[in-house]
């Protein structure tokens, strides 16, 4: 089995750099044999190493970036996998290899499995409150539709809540000038004017649509007879 690191030798990420070399001198330096593959000047190497990163590991505009290692064909990690499993003391797992004689690697103790066995419990716990807060404040209404089933019996549907507030804002802004008038009488008066417009408005709109009905349905009654 060979260790195989994707690199990129004429990148000019310092960064990529910096990971690259700590890859490699790592492995150079517990003589590790594995084989340096350069993406950079090798357009298959390129191909092949995004082919085979596993999707959950590729970034999100779907570029996986080196250093990436794999023994043989089989994905190992990306430069973050890779530096915890040196951290971890795991490294030779990571790799899919057997430790040299006399290394040992650490193993997850039973406390360590209890804990994320735990915390996962607490996630799932954490996920099933929040679906359920959803679940009640979807079927909860709103105050503004609280006050719409009041007013008129029903939930107002988008366009009529819209229309809704247009008519809030027309009758505030008019509000708004009646009250700078000095003369208390003349407020009440203007305000009352306005609603009595309003209520004319109302109605020819409505006679104006009984009237197009109407005519809608003589046109159909004379092409029925013709």
């Amino acid at each position: 089995m060979v260790i195989k690191v994707f690199v990129a030798t004429s990148s000019g990420s310092t960064a990529i750099k910096k990971k690259q070399q700590e890859v490699v001198g790592f492995l150079e330096a517990n003589k590790i044999d594995f084989q340096q593959m350069d993406i950079a000047g090798d357009e298959d190497n390129r191909k092949w190493m995004r082919e085979n990163v596993p999707g959950e590991k590729k970034p999100q505009n779907g570029i996986p970036l080196p250093p990436q290692i794999f023994n043989e064909e089989r994905y190992c990690g990306d430069f973050e996998s890779f530096f915890s499993a040196k951290e971890e003391n795991i490294i030779y797992s990571f790799l899919g290899l057997a430790p040299p004689p006399g290394i040992k690697e650490n193993e997850k103790s039973d406390a360590t499995d209890k804990n994320e066995a735990h915390t996962e419990d607490k996630a799932d716990e954490g996920s099933h409150e929040g679906a359920h807060e959803e679940a009640h404040s979807a079927q909860s209404p709103s105050e503004d539709q609280q006050w719409d089933v009041y007013v008129t019996g029903r939930v107002l549907d988008p366009v009529e809540t819209k229309q809704k507030w247009i008519l809030c804002l027309e009758i505030g802004i008019q509000l708004l000038y009646f009250s700078c008038c000095s003369d208390t009488l003349a407020f009440k008066d203007g305000f009352i004017l306005m609603l009595q417009c309003q209520e004319e408005e109302e109605n020819q709109e409505e006679g104006e649509e009984k009237q197009e009905e109407g005519e809608e349905n003589e046109e159909v009654e004379e092409q029925e007879e013709s």
